[in-house]
């Protein structure tokens, strides 16, 4: 028996949008919405099981109920960029699904639906329309049934007459006359002005009708009867606009919406693009390449040559000069925790496979001793990581020549598979089975045997040979062979030692931090009670909403299906109102730095060094920063004085030693006005002004002395939005103030500093014509999508080519600062160590006899680590913590 399910596209995606915290993939294209969109059909197609699915979306901005009423939507601001342009994202991983979509120019989605439920409901079959809109509820009947989402898209709310009836007290088609009567400001439905759901509902019980009210108003008293007799137009008009036309006229019916599943290779490939790892694992889906393309040839019959004894690493320590490269399989994404399971040695087509426990016998000295020397060469797949899982096993690694994985990421930051299995399908090789394939993933995850094993990791090791040979010809022909050889590859080699050294955090300073910030937790709570006048669940949303917006009375600025919202964005716009908001956001602050950043760190501390041990990421950020996990110590909130006291756990290692810390002032607009040579930026950092307060000046053409606070906040604000391509939008959020008053500021901004506005005007133009974009040091990014015919990922292809320059050149002169000073640091033969990179922060721990050298030495490698127009500045300070170094 046929079961139709159909999905109204824009209002499902506005949803997730706003529901969901934002989400980007490494090419910094927003995906939260296709994100929470999806999330919502895979639970949708497992409940419903339907025969038939459709998504349909609006086709524009003009419908035929623009005709009749100029008005109709008019008041809507603009679609965020930041969701406007995941629609071509959606669309595309509908079709990776399988499933139909519908539009039609000058028609809606709701007319769409109601059109093919009128179908339904004319051949009884049974349909379920899943909307975020009330307005659907009309369309219910004994055939069809609307869920509406609730709790964001995580939850539907399903509406067949009976529980229409129940909610509303009415038959679904006078939905359309309660919208009549109470209007709606979203799609600027005017209704009848002061009549709300309450007095609407009210009217239709006793009425039944518009009309029947509009007729029935002799009988009205006070205001009511004036205004009802007053709007008899806007009610009818706004009656006709909430009805949902059901004659459309479809290209595609019913036989164009027939589903039969999903190609689970193709809707990888599409999950893989977007980064959707937890929906590759949650569906079981390959997490690697896509099919096995034949075009790519069979793996060629290696010979493998199992190494489990004295003679066999005899005969291999004779043949570590032919060693064309090297591979270290190491199981565990936290490489201080991984397994290593085994290394291969591939010498052409034969491959030599050592396990670790081989690798530790005493025989082995000439193997253990080829991988510390560091003249001997060595090639491989993802050498820091190899170098972290050998030095936890007391063995070193040196003399890396060439790693795959970095040459990769360097070659196309923004592919997402970097793995074996897909540059080998990439580069047409002989194809090396994903690791899934072999190992499993999550609950399956198992080494196999080694007949199992050791062949899949000598394919690996002889694919890297042919994969190092075509790398080192696109890294010449794409001009980043120095960037390669004498930056990233010497850094990945630092930051493995940086990791190894760690960093001492102690857990006794954590624990009295933590006991002070549950005093403050409490004292916190006690606060919003007090405002509150009762206690209750201060994390429940529903009481929160109800002591908030029933019990104050504070203005509603958005609310959801399951009631009231009450997330950041709602509470930070509640602020001016009342003194209640400063407390909760303040008891939220600090109840996130206990769970998150107290218990998390304690968590870290390995027992056996008292340190926290990171892993810094080379090959995830398509602007070349560094990511840092296991844990992020990238993102320990430092403008929270609660949040900064952290640092004071992180200490140096010895005795009467001390922390050093030295960060970049605003380096990327330090690069943004050498970039773009504009005289007024240029002017402020050369004569070292304040860039915020000159910015000030400049924007709302005032003296030094006329610029206050609020100027020099709004300034700074789009001061950095420029440098990370923010929209209107994202300024209007930063600054909570209109999208029009922003979208002025940011126009004020170029005509003040208009070398800015021809940079980016020339930087768009060029990668137009390039296909790319570079920073200083040569770093590419590539841009395919700013040719799009689609204006919305033209769009963000060209805000991408704005700020990637500005990002991406900052990330290489912190990553060139760092491999300066490690070179300082050994040619002078300095004990004190570089620990972290924090943003455009470094880290280090220092013994007091070289505290003066390091004061000095430290900003001099980082201020000349490349010269510019405009002075690099870094700002030195120590001090018995991390946070005695600020």
């Amino acid at each position: 028996m046929d079961k139709w399910m159909l999905i109204d596209g824009n209002s499902i995606a506005y949803r997730a949008f706003y529901a969901l915290p934002p989400l980007t993939n490494a090419a910094g294209q927003h995906t939260n919405a296709v994100f929470g969109f999806t999330t919502i059909l895979l639970k949708l197609l497992e409940e419903e099981k339907p025969t038939h699915i459709m998504v349909a979306f609006d086709a524009g901005k003009m419908t035929f109920r623009h005709e009749g009423f100029a008005e109709y939507k008019a008041g809507r601001e603009k679609t965020p960029s930041e969701l406007s342009s995941q629609f071509p994202l959606l669309k595309d991983l509908l079709t990776a699904f399988g499933v139909a979509r519908f539009e039609l120019d000058g028609f809606e989605a709701d007319d769409i639906i109601g059109t093919l439920t009128r179908m339904a409901d004319e051949q009884g079959i049974e349909t379920l329309v899943v909307s975020g809109d009330k307005d659907m509820l009309q369309l219910a009947s004994d055939q069809v049934t609307v869920a509406l989402t609730r709790k964001g898209v995580s939850e539907v709310e399903r509406y067949d007459p009976a529980a229409i009836k129940e909610r509303y007290g009415l038959e679904p088609l006078q939905i359309i006359d309660l919208k009549g009567l109470m209007g709606d400001t979203s799609d600027n439905i005017p209704g009848i002005p002061g009549v709300g759901e309450k007095t609407a509902l009210k009217l239709l019980h006793e009425h039944g009708s518009v009309e029947a009210v509009l007729e029935a108003s002799d009988s009205l008293k006070g205001k009511l009867k004036e205004r009802v007799e007053n709007h008899q137009d806007d009610a009818r008009k706004s009656k006709e606009l909430a009805t949902i036309y059901r004659e459309v006229p479809l290209e595609h019916g019913p036989e164009g919406m027939k589903y039969d599943g999903y190609d689970g290779a193709v809707l990888a490939g599409a999950f893989r693009k977007l980064e959707f790892r937890s929906l590759l694992e949650r569906l079981d889906l390959p997490s690697g390449a896509a099919t096995v393309d034949e075009a790519a040839g069979e793996q060629p019959e290696l010979d493998v040559v199992t190494v489990s004894g004295a003679e066999e690493l005899e005969a291999l320590a004779d043949k570590l000069s032919e060693v064309q490269s090297l591979l270290v399989e190491a199981v565990g994404e936290n490489p201080h925790h991984a397994e290593l399971l085994a290394l291969a040695f591939a010498m052409g087509e034969q491959v030599h496979v050592v396990s670790a426990e081989v690798l530790a016998s005493e025989a082995a000295g000439p193997i253990r001793d080829w991988l510390a020397d560091p003249k001997q060469e060595k090639r491989g797949y993802d050498m820091h990581k190899s170098q972290l899982a050998l030095s936890w096993q007391g063995l070193e690694l040196r003399g890396i020549s060439f790693d795959v994985q970095l040459a990769a990421y360097l070659l196309d930051p923004t592919d997402p598979n970097h793995t074996l299995n897909g540059l080998t399908h990439r580069h047409q090789l002989p194809i090396v089975a994903a690791d899934e394939d072999v190992y499993g993933k999550g609950a399956k995850f198992k080494v196999p045997g080694q007949e199992v094993l050791y062949p899949h990791l000598a394919s690996k090791a002889y694919a890297l040979q042919a994969l190092h040979a075509i790398q080192q010809e696109e890294l010449e022909k794409s001009g980043m062979h120095k960037l390669y050889y004498e930056l990233e590859l010497p850094l990945s080699s630092i930051l493995a030692g940086m990791e190894k050294q760690g960093i001492t955090v102690q857990s006794e300073e954590l624990n009295k931090l933590g006991s002070e910030i549950e005093s403050r937790i409490a004292t916190a709570m006690q606060d919003v009670y007090a405002h509150a006048g009762t206690e209750f669940n201060i994390g429940s949303t529903r009481q929160l909403g109800e002591i908030l917006f029933e019990k104050l009375g504070l203005p509603v600025v958005k609310k959801t299906k399951t009631g009231y919202s009450t997330d950041a964005d709602v509470l930070e716009k509640l602020e001016p109102y009342h003194g209640i908001i400063p407390s909760i956001l303040h008891y939220r602050q600090l109840t996130k730095l206990q769970s998150t950043y107290i218990e998390g760190l304690l968590k870290e501390i390995r027992q056996d060094t008292g340190k926290v041990h990171t892993y810094f990421r080379q090959t995830i950020a398509a602007t070349g920063r560094l990511s840092s996990q296991f844990p992020n110590l990238q993102n320990i909130p430092i403008r929270l004085e609660e949040g900064r006291k952290i640092r004071k756990a992180f200490v140096p290692s010895e005795a009467g030693w001390s922390i050093l810390a030295a960060d970049y002032s605003q380096i990327e607009l330090r690069v943004l006005a050498h970039i773009s040579g504009d005289p007024g930026l240029k002017e402020a950092f050369i004569h070292n002004m304040d860039i915020h307060t000159k910015t000030a000046m400049d924007v709302f053409g005032v003296s030094e002395d006329q610029v206050d606070g609020n100027m020099r906040r709004q300034a700074k604000a789009v001061n950095f939005g420029i440098v990370y391509g923010i929209s209107d939008f994202g300024l209007s959020q930063n600054l909570n103030i209109t999208r029009k008053d922003a979208a002025r500021f940011i126009d004020q901004y170029f005509d003040a500093f208009q070398g800015v506005r021809a940079y980016m005007d020339n930087i768009v133009k060029q990668a137009r014509d390039d296909g790319y974009v570079t920073t200083l040091l040569e770093r590419r990014r590539y841009l395919p999508e700013i040719k799009a015919s689609n204006f919305n990922v033209r769009s963000f292809a060209e805000r991408t080519a704005m700020n990637t320059p500005i990002q991406g050149t900052a990330a290489d002169i912190i990553k060139l600062a760092m491999v300066r000073m490690d070179e300082e640091l050994s040619a002078r033969k300095l004990r004190s160590r570089m620990l972290l990179q924090v943003h455009d922060e470094l880290v280090f721990e220092v013994p007091q006899d070289e505290l003066e050298t390091m004061q000095t030495l430290v900003p001099e490698v980082m201020e000349s680590a490349i010269e510019l127009d405009v002075p690099l500045r870094a700002d030195v300070s120590y001090g018995a913590n991390w946070y005695e170094t600020k």
